[in-house]
């Protein structure tokens, strides 16, 4: 496609450069937004980074070379679109677990229900 900027294969996606990827909050609050989207292609400048424009661009190109988004220049403007297909046929269920655990702000463990602690000892009450 005309103006499309490189990607890997997805033979090619590593999983590592993936989480990595996910690690930064404003990388994966653009990834969150996509997986929470209708699949369809957005305005790169449409996401709500507070961080300056070569930032962005560089986020923006992380996200690309780790294999998780496309990314198109037209005119004025760059377009991104979640290969989210694509991602789900690689890594199953990987980008629902990360929305899931993003949006309940803790990791699975921490929301895994956990055994009550062994009752305390009673306390001597000093009479005989």
């Amino acid at each position: 496609m005309p103006g499309e900027l490189p990607i890997p294969e997805m033979a090619d996606v590593d999983l590592g450069a993936v989480l990595s990827a996910l690690a930064d909050p404003h990388r994966r609050a653009v990834v969150l937004e996509l997986v929470g989207g209708d699949g369809g292609e957005r305005a790169c400048s449409s996401f709500p980074l507070p961080i300056a424009k070569s930032t962005r661009t560089h986020h923006w190109r992380v996200l690309r070379e780790a294999g998780l988004v496309r990314q198109r220049d037209a005119g004025n403007g760059t377009f991104v679109r979640l290969r989210r297909d694509e991602f789900d046929a690689r890594f199953p269920g990987l980008l629902d677990v990360v929305a899931e655990i993003s949006t309940a702000g803790s990791s699975p463990v921490r929301r895994a229900s956990r055994p009550a602690p062994p009752p305390r000892p009673a306390e001597p009450s000093g009479r005989a």
